[in-house]
């Protein structure tokens, strides 16, 4: 098979590589998309290794495509199924191994880039918002770097849901769009703290959030992060945090073991994916490139000033 390949060095190539074969309770699948992450460009720059068991050296954290081959003991899917999931690495390739339980069915209204391009960053978005910050109707929600996939999942999860949802978005050019996919509010990162109070707000950005996010949280509110592209070490008011009865809360996803792993694909089953087949929300897809244009997808995604994501189709 044909795989992204992290060459010494940091380079990129797309080069040949065994096929692989599914264990036990594993699924073969044949990519037909697979979204770029922030965490592919760590991995990239040595930065964030593959967790044990996953190709160290092909990138991708999600993908979608149909079943080609079963492992022993498999039997959620059929070959031939449209199916799609989160993996430790490996996604941006021809084949892709994944245990059976991380996957999930397509929903009837996607295509394959917009499949592809899903998983992380919806199963991140509803995790963070849900499962750890308990978001509830009538709350305020904060979103901070609303225009990137994980933000612009958590609008329209948050929308969804019937939270109040406000967002921060640097470009302007692009607050118009977050805005059309449900934000009441999309502001410029600097001064949102007025904005609040919040009950809960998802950190995407990083460290330089933190003081105005103390400030903006309401009593018992929760700050989520998951995101520290702009810095991961800040200074934070641990009296003003104890005032709001607060909550300060972050994750990974990536290397969580199987069971918790499929526990968040079967709360996407439950909660997000009909909201797909009901045109409720979608996936902003920016731009899709071959494989054989990993540079540009990559380059594509490092620019900015995009909305959505950056996908490979094989």
């Amino acid at each position: 098979m044909r795989a992204v390949t992290i060459r010494e060095g940091g380079e990129l190539a797309v080069a040949e590589h065994p096929d692989p074969e599914p264990g036990a309770g594993e699924v073969l699948v044949r990519v037909r998309a697979a979204g770029i992450n922030g965490a592919d460009i760590l991995q990239r720059r040595g930065a964030y290794p593959a967790p044990p068991g996953s190709p160290p050296d092909i990138p991708g954290l999600e993908l979608a495509g149909e079943v080609a081959a079963l492992g022993p003991g498999a039997r959620r899917f059929q070959p031939g199924d449209r199916v799609m999931g989160i993996v430790g690495g490996g996604g941006q390739a021809e084949l892709a191994v994944v245990h059976e339980r991380q996957l999930m069915p397509v929903p009837e209204a996607l295509d394959w880039p917009a499949a592809g391009a899903l998983p992380e960053v919806f199963t991140t978005a509803h995790d963070a918002l849900f499962t750890q910050s308990g978001l509830r109707p009538g709350e305020r929600l904060l979103v901070h770097g609303a225009a990137g996939g994980v933000g612009t999942a958590a609008v329209q999860l948050g929308v969804a849901a019937g939270a109040r949802v406000t967002a921060t978005v640097r470009n302007e050019a692009l607050r118009g769009e977050v805005a059309a996919l449900g934000a009441g509010e999309v502001l410029a990162p600097d001064g949102f703290a007025e904005h609040g109070p919040f009950d809960v707000i998802l950190e995407l950005v990083g460290a330089p959030n933190m003081p105005a996010n103390l400030r903006a949280l309401g009593t018992g509110g929760r700050i989520a992060v998951i995101g520290v592209g702009a810095g991961f070490q800040a200074e934070v008011n641990l009296l003003a945090l104890m005032g709001k009865r607060a909550t300060l809360r972050a994750s990974t996803l990536r290397a969580r073991p199987l069971e918790e792993k499929a526990a968040t694909a079967r709360a996407m089953e439950r909660e997000v994916l009909p909201l797909f087949d009901a045109g409720r929300v979608r996936v902003p897809i920016a731009e899709s490139f071959p494989l054989a244009a990993v540079e540009a997808a990559y380059d594509r995604f490092t620019a900015g000033g995009k909305l959505g994501k950056i996908v490979l189709t094989p």
